[in-house]
C-alpha cells in the first residue's frame, strides 16, 4: 500500500517578482515552479519550506501562513499508483538572499510575475494558479 508522501513548496514574493527554480529532476525537469521538499519526521512543514528554499536556492525566508494543499498522483499505463505527493503551499516573506541553483534545481531567479501568470516560461502544474492565490493573500501588497 502506497501513503501520500508530504512535501513543503514555498511562495517567496519580492515586489513584481516571484522566487522560481528550474527543476533538473523528473516528473518535472524543466520545468519551472516553487522550490520545495519532503518534510522531515517531527518538523512542520512550515519550517520544511524555509530549510528547503535555503537548501535550493541560498534564499533565507520567514514561513508566514500555510496557502493551500495539493495533491500530485501519478498512475502507471495499467492504473496502478506511481505516486502520490501532498504539497503544502507556504507563503514565505523574503528575508535575505538572491536565488543560486543548489540541490536539485537546475536554475533559480526571481521571475517577473506578468511572465509566470502569461504563461511565458515552461511551468509545473499549478503554478500560475498558486502564484494568483499568493498575490491575493499578500498583505504587504
Amino acid at each position: 500500500m502506497h501513503f501520500p508522501r508530504l512535501a513543503a513548496l514555498a511562495v517567496v514574493l519580492d515586489g513584481d517578482r516571484v522566487l522560481l527554480v528550474q527543476r533538473r529532476n523528473p516528473p518535472d525537469a524543466g520545468l519551472w515552479g516553487f522550490p520545495g521538499g519532503h518534510v522531515e519526521p517531527g518538523e512542520t512543514a512550515l519550517d520544511a519550506a524555509a530549510r528547503e528554499l535555503a537548501e535550493e536556492t541560498g534564499v533565507i525566508a520567514r514561513p508566514r501562513a500555510y496557502l493551500d494543499n495539493i495533491d500530485v498522483i501519478e498512475r502507471g499505463a495499467d492504473g496502478a499508483l506511481r505516486f502520490h505527493f501532498l504539497l503544502a503551499v507556504v507563503l514565505c516573506e523574503h528575508v535575505s538572499g538572491d536565488p543560486v541553483a543548489a540541490d536539485d534545481a537546475r536554475d533559480a531567479a526571481w521571475i517577473a510575475v506578468a511572465d509566470v501568470l502569461e504563461g511565458r516560461l515552461p511551468l509545473s502544474a499549478s503554478v500560475a494558479g498558486t502564484l494568483r492565490k499568493a498575490l491575493a493573500q499578500d498583505g504587504s501588497r
